[in-house]
């Protein structure tokens, strides 16, 4: 795919002839993703669609679809549910990520399709392509990017993250 983007386990992201940092799970790059082990997944991950804080900034850039986040929006990561690795609506019962949150990572998120066709309980969720903090910590198994670089690769045709070990 012209528009995927090679991330390896030493958080390097390369597209289109450019390389930039990025930050990966604290528990590395694995192929055999399981909920709570802070990896980020290996295989090819297609862009599914992108959410972002219209609060906080304009509609992103990008060839997925685009909608901004409310404060009820959540993430479902509660192996024993039914809405396991899916968007959901707060309050909700089961364990949940909040997508609408006060700091600045999920100002824009893509979310990334990994474990969804079909969804098979414990092999991870919430695998989203969002805002790095500052310095580039590891993350609880996404990729992460600096806003403007993430915005730029949305810009740029970003559809897919080839991640390998």
């Amino acid at each position: 795919m012209s528009g995927t983007a090679r991330v390896t386990a030493d958080g390097l992201l390369r597209f289109r002839g450019e390389t930039l940092r990025c930050a990966l799970g604290a528990g590395g790059v694995r192929a055999a993703k399981q909920e709570g082990d802070g990896a980020t997944p290996a295989g090819l991950l297609p862009l599914r669609r992108v959410f972002w804080r219209a609060d906080r900034g304009p509609r992103p850039a990008c060839a997925a679809p685009a909608e901004p986040l409310a404060p009820d929006d959540g993430w479902c990561d509660d192996p024993a549910h039914r809405d396991y690795n899916r968007q959901i609506r707060l309050p909700h019962p089961a364990r949940h990520e909040r997508l609408w949150r006060e700091d600045d990572v999920y100002d824009v998120i893509g979310v990334l399709g990994w474990n969804d066709a079909p969804v098979v309980r414990d092999r991870g969720s919430a695998i989203f392509l969002h805002v790095a903090r500052p310095g580039l910590p590891p993350t609880e198994g996404c990729v992460a990017l600096s806003e403007p670089d993430l915005r730029r690769l949305l810009a740029a045709g970003l559809a897919a993250l080839e991640i390998v070990l």
